[in-house]
Formats: C-alpha cells, sequence, structure tokens
C-alpha cells in the first residue's frame, strides 16, 4: 500500500508538472481556431506546426478541448461514491473540544472519530489513504476553546485551514423545549452569499463533505457568508398542518467560521504549494468582501 501511494503520488506530480505545456498548446490551437472562424490567416509563428494542430483540433470534442487541471481532479470522482471522514483532534484535548467533535461526528454523515494519542499528523493521513478515507478534519483549541478546523482532502488534497469563533454546541443550548431532534439523515445543503471564484472554491470544498440527500429529508445545513465570516446553523423542520406552516428548529451545534488559507495539498505536506492565503493588508479594506457580496 506504501508503494501503491508513492506512484500515485508521483504520477499527480507529473500531471501537475505538464500543466503549463499544456496551457501553452491550448492557447495555439485557440489562436489556430479563431483564425479559422473568423476568416484570418494563420499566424506567422503557427504556420509550421498548423497541420498537426488541426488533426488534434478535428479529434477533440467539448469535454478533451478545454486542458483539465490537478484542480479539476481533485473532486472528479466524489459523485461516484459517498463521502468518509475521519474527525480528530489537536492532543490531549480539553472536555469541551472533545463535546464539540462528538457533535461534530453526526453533522458530517459517514464520519468516524478517532482519539488522537500520540499520533503524528503523517501516520494519521497515511493510514486514511489505506483505508480510503477521502477527507480528514483536525479541530484545534486554545484554552479549552476550540479556535480552528483544518479540512484536508485525500489523496492528494486541497486542504482548507479555518479559524473557529463563537462555538455553540449542543450542549450549551439553553432552550431545550425547542431545540430538535438529533438527526442523522443526509442533510440539505444552504450556501449564501458565495459569489466570487474563492467563494465557489470554498463552496467545493465544503459541499463535498456531505453524500447526497434523500429529496424528503427534513434536516438543513445552512452556511452563510457574512463579510467574510461564514455561520454555520443546522436545522430539522416539520410539516404541522401543511406545507404553508413548517416549524423550523435549530440542532445545533452553531459556530463562525474563518478561512485564511487554501493548500493544494494534504496537511501532512509542509511543501505543498499555496494556493490562497489571507494577507495582513486585506483586513485594512473594509468594504472589499473575498467570499462573496
Amino acid at each position: 500500500m506504501h508503494r501503491r501511494n508513492i506512484r500515485l503520488r508521483r504520477e499527480y506530480l507529473y500531471r501537475k508538472s505538464l500543466e503549463g505545456k499544456e496551457r501553452l498548446l491550448y492557447e495555439k490551437k485557440r489562436k489556430i481556431r479563431e483564425a479559422l472562424e473568423e476568416g484570418k490567416p494563420i499566424p506567422t509563428e503557427l504556420r509550421n506546426e498548423e497541420a498537426a494542430l488541426r488533426k488534434e483540433i478535428d479529434l477533440e470534442d467539448e469535454i478533451t478541448a478545454v486542458p483539465r487541471s490537478t484542480i479539476d481532479d481533485e473532486y472528479a470522482n466524489a459523485p461516484e461514491k459517498d463521502p468518509k471522514i475521519l474527525l480528530t483532534t489537536s492532543r490531549n484535548p480539553s472536555g469541551p473540544l472533545t463535546q464539540f467533535v462528538k457533535e461534530l461526528k453526526i453533522v458530517f454523515p459517514n464520519a468516524q472519530r478517532m482519539n488522537r494519542g500520540g499520533q503524528v499528523i503523517s501516520e494519521i493521513i497515511e493510514t486514511c489513504r489505506s483505508h480510503d478515507f477521502t477527507d480528514v478534519i483536525l479541530v484545534h483549541e486554545n484554552r479549552g476553546v476550540p479556535d480552528g478546523i483544518v479540512i484536508s482532502h485525500l489523496p492528494f488534497g486541497p486542504t482548507a485551514y479555518f479559524g473557529l469563533l463563537n462555538v455553540v454546541t449542543r450542549h450549551d443550548i439553553k432552550d431545550k423545549k425547542s431545540m430538535g431532534t438529533m438527526s442523522e439523515a443526509y442533510p440539505h445543503l444552504i450556501f449564501d452569499k458565495f459569489s466570487t471564484k474563492l467563494g465557489e472554491r470554498t463552496v467545493n470544498i465544503l459541499k463535498h463533505l456531505f453524500p447526497v440527500p434523500k429529496p424528503d429529508t427534513k434536516r438543513i445545513l445552512t452556511f452563510a457568508n457574512q463579510s467574510d465570516y461564514i455561520s454555520f446553523r443546522h436545522h430539522v423542520y416539520e410539516k404541522n398542518g401543511g406545507p404553508k406552516l413548517i416549524e423550523l428548529k435549530e440542532v445545533g451545534p452553531r459556530f463562525e467560521l474563518r478561512l485564511y488559507q487554501i493548500k493544494l495539498g494534504t496537511m501532512d505536506q509542509d511543501e505543498a504549494q499555496i494556493e490562497w492565503v489571507i494577507k495582513p493588508y486585506m483586513n485594512t479594506s473594509k468594504k472589499r468582501t473575498l467570499l462573496g457580496d
């Protein structure tokens, strides 16, 4: 299994190294297509390659005409199987962190919780790869308060780093009578105000943590973006007296996420390329939002 992972990693790096060449070839074909469609002469620098490139153009369709990147391949197999998630914590977790992770286990269907013990991240990632896990979620804390969550997609990334704020566990919600029961049905997802390219990337990372729900599922998870802070809420609803009379009950937990980094590898790969990272000057522009309007 270790040799297989090494081989797959080499193949991934090789495909990534070809992206620049494929992009250059794509630009040459695009110029030839445009010249033929507009009835203009072929650009001088491409006349020696025209015959070979036109043969390739004739063999392409809508899917193969555009080069794929490693980002396109990250979730290419996601529709074929349900996610399988490992939930773990930083070492020596406190009581509040342990309680929070127990509730996250029910938030994410098909999740398994593991006591970290003395295991290092590289060992955890390697074990998860060999057992066909699709994601690893690591929750951090500071002085007993959960303050960070890392979502790493397997086998090769991406990895998203979020700050965790205002955590209220189901155990801490005071109004127990109005609180709904904790359903384990596959939930419907609501993503609000993720309109930028970075916002769409964030949605793509989060939505693939959940399998496709049944149409009649009465469980809803909401990720609502406001000023680049993502509010998470967990509800169930009941229809009492017809479709216009819907009773919504919060289940918990609730918290806010703040994205601060996306990396193109797994969390054990320190050398992985950083796709996006928040920088200090970004906080000075109050009117500019990164995830959406």
